[in-house]
């Protein structure tokens, strides 16, 4: 019986009309319409009622109707109490107006009664309210064993349908709305992850090149209090000034990238490090890399020659980009910074303070989103980045 769905009340979900389309609420109505019609017809046909018996016919007529919608209502609402008592007094509804030769309205009563028990009440109610009202139709019905019998077995048949048509309706709408609410989940993981790229595209390229001309600026302003040559301070608002240029060109490619358009890798190593006057090497044969994978690439390679510029100013820097079965490596190494000053700038330790300190962070982030790795950290007096991406 547990395919049944028969251990409990019928699910909210497949009684609820909430999101019944247009056309069915209205062929409902319309059912409801002409059964009532039917019902009154067959009440006041045949001229037994005269004078004041046909407004207590009409009476008790709207009375039944009162009380059938109110037991469908609490059926609905699942309150047992009420539903049982509403149960208990249409049975003897269905005698008094058996008694009141409404024939009609009296099967009315206990057909539906017993169909809609079998559908909204829990098992044992529902079998105990469908005997009463079916053996009550059985004792009152002037029909043979045949048609009796087969009045029966037909309502408890159509009630057992309709309650198992109920629960797999329910069950698709408890499925539609779980499916909703993943739709829902995936879409809002969706725009975070989104929300996280692009914090990761303003890091890279805002922070980068700020970071950057801050470091020059910085770097003025130490030789202004040191009282350096005018043309050395001059050198490094210069450079500042190549860094926000070279800033609104990466914010251009940002752009770009954000909209899948992207410049070969190679292209973009050779004039990074020709700008940081770093040494580039490339191992492998070069072919096309992903969009995500290039980015890796690319932002690594950026974010690590930024690095070694802030907190090893004067060191020498070297990139190395292989190309490997299935995976490519970049590699960014430099050697152990100079003491003191770097070409007349500040000590190293005070650029250093600048920077917003999430470039290692988002580069790893990167790494593992595309499943690959990312190691960072001392090396020959220097510091080294490795990253390895499938490709």
């Amino acid at each position: 019986m547990a395919g049944w769905y028969w251990t409990r009340w019928p699910s909210r979900e497949g009684i609820g009309h909430e999101d019944e389309s247009r056309p069915r609420r209205v062929l409902s109505v319309f059912g409801r319409s002409v059964l009532l019609v039917a019902v009154g017809w067959g009440t006041f046909s045949g001229g037994r009622y005269t004078g004041w018996t046909v407004a207590a016919a009409a009476a008790g007529l709207a009375a039944a109707v009162a009380l059938c919608t109110a037991y469908l209502r609490v059926t609905r609402e699942q309150r047992p109490a009420l539903s049982y008592l509403l149960a208990a007094g249409l049975v003897g509804g269905g005698w008094l107006a058996d008694l009141w030769l409404a024939h009609t309205l009296a099967d009315f009563l206990w057909i539906g009664l017993a169909v809609t028990a079998l559908i909204r009440l829990p098992p044992a109610p529902a079998l105990v309210v469908a005997a009463a009202a079916l053996g009550s139709y059985t004792a009152a019905s002037p029909a043979g064993w045949l048609g009796n019998a087969a009045t029966v077995g037909g309502s408890v048949l159509v009630g057992c349908l309709l309650r198992l048509d109920i629960e797999a309706r329910g069950t698709a709408r408890r499925l539609l709305a779980q499916e909703r609410a993943a739709q829902a989940a995936q879409a809002e993981s969706a725009a975070l992850a989104e929300r996280a790229r692009i914090a990761r595209e303003i890091h890279d390229v805002l922070a980068h090149s700020l970071s950057a001309q801050l470091v020059h600026l910085e770097a003025a302003r130490l030789m202004l209090d040191a009282g350096t040559d005018r043309e050395q301070i001059r050198e490094r608002v210069v450079a500042a000034r190549r860094m926000a240029q070279d800033g609104l060109a990466e914010t251009r490619q940002a752009l770009s990238a954000l909209r899948g358009e992207l410049t070969p890798v190679g292209e973009f190593l050779v004039e990074l490090t020709g700008r940081e006057r770093a040494a580039l090497t490339v191992t492998g044969t070069p072919r096309p890399l992903a969009a995500e994978v290039a980015l890796a690439v690319r932002r690594t390679a950026q974010e690590a020659m930024t690095n070694v510029r802030k907190h090893a100013s004067g060191a020498r820097g070297s990139v190395e980009l292989r190309y490997l079965d299935g995976a490519v490596e970049l590699e960014v190494c430099n050697t152990r910074p100079p003491r003191g000053r770097s070409a007349g700038g500040p000590p190293s330790e005070e650029l250093a303070a600048s920077g917003s300190g999430y470039g290692l962070l988002g580069m790893r982030e990167r790494a593992e989103l595309l499943g690959g790795t990312l190691l960072a950290g001392p090396q020959d007096g220097g510091w080294r980045v490795l990253l390895r991406v499938p490709a």
